[in-house]
């Protein structure tokens, strides 16, 4: 016999006092605070302090600390509905649901709905069809359920009418538990719990920290013994190598989407693609020779195993990266390439030109064009990229110009600065971009076109030459910039400010790489004829100059 099976259709009101009773009692034992601020309810402190304990295993702990404070983890509320149900009190606790007033109306309907539909597919499995329709005809319409729920039911009964929805008193019970575990996800506090409150509670604040913490910049947990604040260690901060095989000035540089590789390269007329062996050294894989003038700009297909490079003022050739064998040429004295950028399949690309009359071209990796956006009123074209997924193709025109496409849709628009822009790069996800103007700004936007403002970021040195910014880091979490005054500059995405300025070229850094799989490892090309790798300090010893001649 279960402990409320003694109570009869005239007990209900002393099970509403006890209602009352315990949300008194709960609130009195709410007056006592903890915290220096007292803002938390000690009674609710300890009441989530068992369910935490429950989650994880320690159910005697969680009786113990149950019986030593006196508090449960279960309200009084849920505790009656719980035994009504295990007891098959479905009358009373029908009644018992219907006098919470803290509920409303939505939450109570659906809270009778599963207990009526438990208490149906049980008459059902009995064979007592005649209760479980004369309660549908004379019972739910009095519990204002709604239409909907109601025709449900219906359908429930219809369904399950010849089939052995219930064989055992072993599936009665599991099937009750799991009417209260629904129950207990849709009744709101205090009556139950949001599951694992707790942990919800600290990661929450760990979070918050983590998105306050300006040089945060790893992924997993983080210790909560004390506040978190990760320190400057933890982006890059010091030159770790220099790469001097190029012999003229370095104006682009690039990580592998894999992050294995580095390619970079020069008004030398030469790309390097460089190894990132297993110590964090470079070594260089190929010099790509072809070109007839200065390689302005380079882009790696996301499987790694292509590489376009695309001369300045010239055509855009795709290499293998394995054999270091130029496998194509697009474009000719008749196109001139400006810049180019892959589709995430690894099979198209697309190429934009200054010429007005050439537009953008998409290409398959044969020379096959697969679609062009030209004609005379077509711009020119100074950036273009696509984003992670594929789904927008985003594009510089005539210096101030942002148009953004969605490729599948076709739908577009349109946004303009009111300086020249000299880059663009897109975040890995897809969802942002940056551009670089050479009013001494780089604006954050978002793709979708939400934003009517963008995030500003300033304190670099542009006004000249074209400098390339990127996004990096742990979850893309701050943005990096070459500058005239030939440092690096760092700004985490939520500040305009730098955190930090990276000194070592001693003339304009152009273009700067985070890479992908590493977020402590920032490459940079400078006039200087040098790449430097930047990651956080190491001893001088650590520290490699590579000069490997081709």
């Amino acid at each position: 016999m279960g402990i409320f099976e003694c109570r009869t259709r005239e007990s209900s009101p002393k099970r509403r006092k006890i209602c009352k009773n315990s949300m008194k009692t709960e609130n009195d034992t709410s007056s006592r605070v903890l915290g220096s601020k007292g803002l938390i309810r000690k009674h609710e402190f300890v009441r989530i302090i068992i369910q935490c304990l429950l989650s994880l295993g320690f159910a005697k702990s969680a009786s113990c600390l149950e019986s030593e404070s006196g508090i449960s983890c279960k309200s009084k509320e849920f505790e009656v509905i719980e035994s009504e149900i295990l007891n098959s009190k479905w009358d009373e606790c029908l009644k018992f649901l219907n006098g919470i007033k803290e509920l409303s109306d939505e939450t109570r309907s659906s809270a009778l709905f599963l207990v009526i539909r438990q208490y149906l597919m049980e008459c059902l499995s009995h064979g007592d069809d005649s209760t479980a329709l004369a309660f549908l005809q004379k019972r739910v319409s009095s519990l204002k359920l709604g239409t909907e729920k109601v025709h449900n039911l219906a359908l429930d009964m219809l369904i399950n009418k010849d089939a052995s929805v219930i064989e055992t008193n072993g599936n009665v019970y599991e099937l009750r538990k799991k009417l209260l575990v629904e129950l207990e996800n849709l009744l709101p506090p205090p009556i139950t719990l949001p599951e694992r409150r707790l942990e919800h509670l600290v990661e929450t604040v760990a979070a918050s920290q983590i998105d306050s913490c300006l040089y945060h910049n790893f992924s997993g947990a983080v210790s909560i013994y004390e506040d978190h604040c990760c320190g400057r260690d933890q982006i890059p901060n010091e030159t770790l190598q220099i790469l001097t095989a190029h012999k003229n000035e370095v104006w682009f540089v690039q990580f592998s989407y894999s992050g294995e590789y580095l390619a970079s390269s020069s008004r030398d007329c030469t790309a390097i693609i460089w190894k990132v062996v297993d110590d964090g050294k470079f070594t260089v894989k190929h010099a790509l020779q072809s070109h007839q003038k200065a390689i302005s700009f380079v882009a790696w297909s996301p499987d790694d195993t292509m590489l376009l490079t695309c001369g300045n003022v010239e055509v855009v050739k795709l290499w293998d990266v394995e054999t270091g064998v130029c496998k194509r040429t697009f474009g000719d004295h008749g196109f001139i390439v400006s810049s180019c950028a892959w589709f995430p399949d690894s099979k198209k690309l697309v190429c934009g030109s200054s010429d007005t009359e050439k537009g953008i071209c998409m290409w398959d990796c044969e020379g096959n064009e697969l679609r062009a956006w030209r004609g005379a009123r077509m711009p020119k074209v100074l950036d273009l990229a696509v984003t992670s997924d594929g789904n927008h193709l985003i594009t510089v025109f005539s210096d101030k110009d942002i148009r953004i496409l969605n490729v599948v849709t076709n739908a577009e628009h349109v946004i303009s600065e009111e300086h020249p822009i000299t880059s663009l790069s897109v975040s890995a996800d897809g969802k942002f971009f940056i551009v670089n103007l050479n009013s001494q700004e780089i604006h954050l936007w978002d793709v979708e076109g939400k934003w009517r403002k963008p995030l500003k970021y300033t304190g670099h040195k542009q006004n000249q030459y074209v400098i390339r910014s990127c996004f990096g880091g742990f979850n893309s979490s701050f943005i990096a910039s070459g500058s005239e005054n030939s440092e690096v500059y760092i700004w985490n995405r939520q500040k305009s400010e730098p955190i930090a300025i990276l000194s070592g070229h001693s003339m304009t850094v152009n273009s700067v790489s985070w890479n992908p799989r590493n977020p402590h490892m920032l490459a940079s090309a400078s006039d200087d004829h040098t790449v430097r790798v930047w990651g956080p300090a190491k001893s001088k010893a650590d520290k490699v100059l590579v000069n490997e001649s081709f």
